[in-house]
């Protein structure tokens, strides 16, 4: 399919000023805000209404198990491979075919994102950076999203971490609500991605109040009884 063909198939998919907007911030301007989000690995995680799901098989990611990824995640592969090969932490679930249908990242060191984002994120020490979590559609909505983060954080506390951080869009609204769920807290820093033309720059700002406030739900009024 030529790049005709794919613009025409994202219009009649997606509509033109989504087509639009896509384009534009591909190749000509995005700015993209990264909330750093931090906890400790021993607090509990908060209750949650999760669904549950069928068992799965975790297996560390190496760089002769990454064929797992291809049925699901088929352009990942290589890249899994890579990761595994540099020394991060990978973690895998696999169906009962042996396909991976979730999988998260950890590194102890500063995590250099050539993949996405393109810039560095500084690990201190007794930290793991956390990233590169997903879960196939059928697990959206599982207890899954949180049991892929706690048998990380399991993993990493026995190399000696005791702490996570990792860095959340600012428009990702059900990733926040995740970090939510989970426990994190906001760090008050955001790693600002810009893109102009093809060119990235960098560059770390502050905040003081909360950026996810907003997501919480009011707490409901109390009732009280009328005089009669």
């Amino acid at each position: 399919m030529n790049i005709l063909q794919k613009l025409s198939e994202h219009i009649r998919q997606k509509g033109l000023r989504a087509t639009f907007n896509k384009v534009w911030k591909h190749y000509v301007f995005f700015h993209e805000e990264l909330l750093w989000m931090e906890r400790d690995l021993v607090s509990p995680v908060p209750p949650h209404k999760l669904r549950a799901y069928k068992p799965l098989r975790l297996e560390t990611i190496t760089a002769q198990n990454a064929v797992a990824f291809t049925r699901h995640f088929g352009d990942r592969v290589g890249t899994m491979a890579e990761l595994a090969r540099e020394g991060h932490t990978g973690q895998m679930y696999l169906d009962e075919n042996g396909d991976t249908v979730a999988f998260i990242w950890g590194s102890k060191r500063d995590y250099h994102d050539r993949h996405y984002y393109g810039c560095l994120f500084p690990v201190k020490p007794g930290e793991f950076f956390e990233f590169g979590g997903e879960l196939t559609r059928a697990y959206w909505g599982t207890t899954l999203s949180v049991d892929l983060q706690l048998d990380l954080w399991k993993t990493m506390a026995a190399q000696g971490c005791n702490k996570v951080v990792d860095v959340c869009e600012s428009h990702n609204i059900p990733a926040l609500k995740l970090h939510m769920r989970m426990g994190y807290r906001e760090q008050g820093r955001i790693m600002n991605v810009y893109s102009l033309f093809g060119w990235r720059f960098y560059r770390e700002t502050r905040y003081s109040d909360s950026r996810l406030d907003a997501l919480r739900k009011p707490a409901p009024s109390p009732v009280t009884a009328e005089a009669t």
